[in-house]
């Protein structure tokens, strides 16, 4: 990508996106794409812990409870941890197209505090694909999936090949991911933002 702002809106030209025959049915949990990642890790002691479900058509939705260690201000949530419960959010989507991409451009809008304890429900879905690029959105309701919405915002993804982070991780994690028997495990474990 280059220096310049990348646009978040598809051009003419762009086409919707296409769920993938393999992905999960509507409702079903998509589970953690690794188990280390803070987003949606298991083994993160302090991560967001968001357990995405499949949607309708291209779209996730997940809740989100905020606990104390994600406090910013006294009481609230920290402005950069709701961006990444968004950036979490959003990056689900692509096991919804059995896409890897990594976020190339995130923008949040934040809306009302959030504070700690609140439950917020989240919903992303992808509105565009133009060659590699896929635009996609998200909001976040406090209290329920009507309540008053706290936070959206609007991405681009980027697809990459797996390379992508061979290249770039670190390699006893990439060598433990890649080793992993569950081949379902293994591919999601490259599919959201490194």
């Amino acid at each position: 990508m280059s220096a310049t702002k990348t646009s978040l809106t598809p051009p003419d030209d762009a086409v919707p996106p296409v769920r993938h025959p393999d992905a999960p049915a509507p409702g079903e949990p998509l589970g953690a794409h690794y188990a280390q990642c803070f987003g949606c890790g298991t083994e993160q002691p302090h991560g967001l812990h968001i357990d995405a479900r499949a949607g309708e058509g291209v779209s996730v939705t997940a809740e989100f409870t905020v606990r104390p260690e994600h406090q910013g201000a006294p009481g609230l949530a920290h402005g950069g941890l709701l961006s990444t419960a968004m950036d979490e959010i959003l990056g689900s989507l692509n096991w919804l197209m059995h896409t890897i991409s990594v976020t190339g451009r995130l923008e949040t809008d934040f809306l009302q505090p959030v504070p700690v304890d609140s439950v917020l429900y989240l919903t992303a879905r992808v509105t565009a694909r133009h060659g590699r690029k896929i635009y996609c959105t998200a909001t976040g309701h406090i209290g329920g999936p009507d309540g008053p919405l706290a936070v959206r915002a609007d991405a681009l993804f980027i697809e990459v090949k797996v390379e992508h982070f061979v290249d770039h991780g670190r390699k006893d994690e990439i060598e433990a991911a890649m080793a992993d028997p569950d081949t379902v495990r293994r591919a999601r474990a490259f599919e959201v933002n490194p």
